[in-house]
């Protein structure tokens, strides 16, 4: 199968390109650096020049399938590039994709669109969840946005579908790679503890998740897809401090109502004070990493075919390999 991938340069990106090459298909990145040019190479990708936040028509060579990883991703700042990159991007990939002949048009959406701005806990929620489109959470809101133009973009001839990992994770992303030296030196905290089910999603069986949706499964419609485990997310950051030596058991908590409070307050000071950067504490970010958040993913279990193969013990030896081990919230 002819693939184009885009956000081929990122975590997930990489590892689709290199896992879907090494399956025999034979991929192209979208990108709009031509200093990506020779890495995407390295890894078994055609470089495609082309940017989603470019407002002129994207032009694609001839293609069978889109999967969509890109996407603006923060826990805060301004709302427009989320919706410019999110959102426009996402229309017109879609649009450039089914006009350079794709039969099937995969988006990685995120679990996080079915997550109330009250902070409601969510337990075992499936997909006809109501989303939240107009969410305080500019990524939650674009994400949320350009799912539903996805889904709705479904017909005979274009299959165009949604997966919804939840916080994918792995050696290799950039998000929390200090997480271990903020335990180390005690800027990490949890709220209410952590001892709430939290659904993640290691990268390659995100990965997983993709190349069973380009061969089967339903068109129009979203797919949750979870690790096999459940776990906790104090179980889950004990893992990966452990990998490093570390342990959480003198990690301070906060309780849900104060740790929103203070996101709110640090956030209010850093846009005021017009710093650059996102603050280290924000609303979205309490919201999504500070409350039980379980998702089933029994359809694309049922579907799609999907497993899960890589165990936690698996995804934390991944961790122990490498020099960069972080996690990225993705919810």
């Amino acid at each position: 199968m002819r693939i184009l991938v885009t956000g081929g340069t990122g975590f997930l990106g990489k590892r689709l390109i290199a896992l879907l090459a090494r399956d025999g298909h034979e991929l192209l990145a979208l990108t709009r650096s031509q200093a990506s040019h020779d890495g995407l190479r390295a890894l078994g990708a055609e470089p495609v020049v082309g940017d989603l936040d470019d407002p002129a028509p994207l032009r694609l060579p001839q293609i069978d399938a889109v999967v969509h990883a890109a996407a603006l991703f923060r826990f805060s700042g301004p709302r427009a590039p989320f919706f410019r990159t999110n959102v426009e991007g996402t229309a017109a990939l879609l649009e450039a994709g089914e006009g350079a002949g794709a039969k099937t048009f995969v988006y990685i959406s995120a679990a996080g669109v079915v997550m109330d701005e009250a902070g409601a806990p969510i337990r075992n929620v499936e997909e006809d969840a109501v989303t939240f489109p107009r969410h305080f959470s500019a990524y939650l809101a674009s994400k949320a946005q350009a799912e539903a133009i996805v889904l709705a973009a479904d017909r005979p001839g274009f299959r165009a579908m949604a997966l919804r990992p939840p916080a994918i994770w792995g050696a290799g992303d950039a998000f929390s790679r200090e997480l271990p030296r903020a335990i180390a030196i005690g800027q990490f905290a949890f709220v209410d503890r952590g001892d709430f089910p939290f659904s993640t999603c290691h990268v390659d069986n995100v990965v997983e998740a993709v190349a069973c949706a380009l061969e089967r499964g339903g068109g129009g419609r979203a797919y949750f897809v979870n690790d096999r485990e459940k776990t906790t997310l104090r179980e889950f950051i004990a893992g990966i401090a452990a990998v490093h030596g570390l342990s959480i058991d003198e990690v301070r908590s906060l309780p849900y109502w104060l740790a929103v409070s203070m996101g709110r307050l640090i956030e209010w000071f850093w846009a005021v004070s017009r710093r650059e950067g996102d603050p280290p504490v924000s609303r979205a970010m309490m919201r999504m990493l500070g409350r039980e958040f379980d998702t089933d993913d029994t359809a694309a279990r049922c579907e799609l075919g999907y497993v899960g193969r890589t165990t936690f013990s698996e995804g934390l030896r991944g961790y122990a390999a490498s020099p960069t081990a972080t996690m990225v919230a993705a919810a």
